[in-house]
């Protein structure tokens, strides 16, 4: 359970999610500063497009875990449209195969997050090539599953959707060029969890 905070200022989440969050019996943090939205031009209904417009991502290669369904597949087609090599870690290879069919640049490889011995092994075979990373997107999660434990005993979305990105991310650490990006998506989904 969260602790009560002496942070004050905006919510950090809408109010409907703090009515929620209280009635479970969270204490609800706040953020002492106020959050401003940034001058980018890019708003909700932007997409990787247009975030994408005019950029030349070739020779650049971008890793996207969850890249075969969802976001993750717009992201990865985006990218791939804009020039970067995407590879795609999946834990079902053969229905990443299947969606990523007729994109090029992309490649799959094999990769189970709730499995640490399997994000050894991709993160070995990764580095084992010599390549290095420009972008690496943490997209992949899952959500509203039955409780169960993975790993070590580990609940399994605590460790799909953090811990397992946190040991890639840590194992690929010597293959990241300088000045690449690690970017983690998250939802709001866990304010309800």
């Amino acid at each position: 359970m969260l602790r009560p905070s002496s942070f004050i200022g905006e919510p950090l989440i809408g109010e409907p999610y703090l009515d929620l969050a209280r009635g479970l019996g969270f204490s609800v943090l706040r953020m002492i500063t106020k959050q401003r939205k940034l001058p980018s031009g890019f708003g909700a209904h932007s997409t990787a497009d247009d975030v994408l417009a005019g950029v030349d991502l070739t020779g650049a290669t971008a890793l996207v875990t969850g890249g075969y369904s969802g976001l993750g597949l717009e992201t990865t087609r985006a990218l791939a449209r804009a020039g970067a090599r995407v590879i795609v870690p999946a834990r079902r290879p053969g229905t990443a195969g299947e969606a990523l069919r007729g994109t090029p640049g992309v490649e799959v490889g094999a990769l189970d997050l709730g499995d640490l011995e399997s994000v050894r092994a991709f993160s070995d075979r990764f580095l084992d090539t010599g390549r290095t990373l420009d972008i690496v997107i943490n997209g992949a999660g899952v959500m509203a599953c039955p409780e169960t434990r993975v790993g070590p005993g580990w609940e399994a979305h605590f460790a799909i959707n953090h811990l397992g990105h946190f040991a890639l991310v840590g194992r690929l650490r010597p293959a990241l060029a300088p000045g690449a990006r690690v970017v983690a998506v998250a939802s709001s989904g866990h304010f309800l969890s």
